[in-house]
């Protein structure tokens, strides 16, 4: 188990040394080679030429890419001064980079912005993972029967509907027609139960798209692994039907539920754009939304690599699941 660890955390620490290099060369140096100038991209078509020679000096744009790379990574460990007007700026470890759109580090702006996009993300996990397994789950073992043409069909209305549909449709009803959840987003050591109450409806609204897909997903694994000759044998040995669903037919069907469950954590640490921009949620999607407006593209860069970063460490996190629930894994 520990040579398996080892073996996963050296391939994590190279898959974010790729996904710098590629993200930076999208950004800075795909750009460069095409003809585009990204500090034109930053300050808009109808600067002067003094404001974008100053934007391309305090980006360090003039300079070689590799050593504009260089300056990137070594920022995110060691710190990096940026020149400015009034001489240099200091950004200090880690340094993501610096927007001189607001004048600050992007890091600040990121970690004040991504305990609301963990909060997000964490607790519409729990209840589509939960309702969406139980669901998929109990239709697989009432194949063919009310309950189960009601939940799959359910389950693709959820799959069918937009978020920015019913997340705007649940604001309307339940927000303000019957006042029934909270207003703005409150952190949770200042308030916990108002921090529940804001986010009660997102986690709803984002937990409906998803486990509709888990319902569906865990329903056609478990049909799969119910045929299978050891799930078979077990029942003619004449084990308890829990025993045979809970310790043998669910190990098989988590597996391919962990993999996609990796990857839509993963994207939604990185912000969940539409939800929190109907929701008006000060995550880090939203930052993605208002960068983007601003040109800002140390900050898109930012974003871009919290996003990959997360989607890199969940799928660690469910590489190590599988050694857990499968023991095969551990011998691969």
């Amino acid at each position: 188990m520990f040579a398996y660890l080892v073996r996963r955390l050296f391939a994590v620490i190279v898959m974010l040394l790729v996904v710098i290099l590629v993200t930076f060369g999208i950004f800075f140096a795909i750009p460069k080679f095409t003809g585009a100038d990204p500090a034109l991209l930053y300050v808009g078509k109808q600067a002067d030429p003094a404001a974008i020679e100053g934007i391309r000096e305090k980006l360090g744009l003039g300079k070689p890419i590799l050593e504009q790379f260089w300056n990137f990574v070594s920022g995110i460990f060691a710190g990096r001064d940026y020149a400015s007007a009034n001489g240099s700026v200091h950004c200090p470890v880690p340094c993501f980079g610096y927007s001189f759109k607001h004048e600050s580090p992007i890091w600040p702006e990121l970690t004040s912005r991504l305990p609301v996009t963990l909060s997000l993300a964490g607790g519409a996990c729990v209840l589509w993972v939960t309702g969406g397994v139980l669901t998929g789950v109990v239709s697989a073992l009432k194949r063919g029967t009310v309950w189960d043409r009601t939940a799959m069909t359910v389950a693709l209305s959820g799959v069918s509907l937009p978020i920015y549909f019913t997340a705007l449709l649940s604001l309307a009803v339940f927000k303000y027609k019957l006042g029934w959840v909270g207003g703005e987003y409150t952190s949770f050591g200042d308030d916990p139960g108002s921090w529940f109450g804001g986010l009660i409806l997102p986690w709803v609204t984002l937990a409906f798209l998803y486990a509709a897909m888990y319902a569906r997903l865990t329903r056609a694994t478990m049909l799969e692994v119910l045929g299978e000759d050891y799930i078979r044998t077990a029942r003619a040995k004449g084990l308890a039907e829990p025993v045979v669903i809970g310790k043998h037919a669910m190990r098989s069907t988590m597996t391919p539920i962990l993999t996609v469950l990796g990857m839509d954590l993963g994207a939604l640490v990185g912000g969940a754009i539409l939800t929190e921009t109907a929701f008006s949620l000060p995550g880090l999607g939203q930052a993605a939304v208002a960068a983007i407006n601003e040109r800002d593209l140390p900050m898109i860069l930012g974003v871009t690599l919290i996003t990959a970063s997360a989607v890199v460490f969940a799928n660690l996190v469910v590489d190590l699941l599988y050694a857990v629930i499968d023991p095969r894994v551990r011998l691969s």
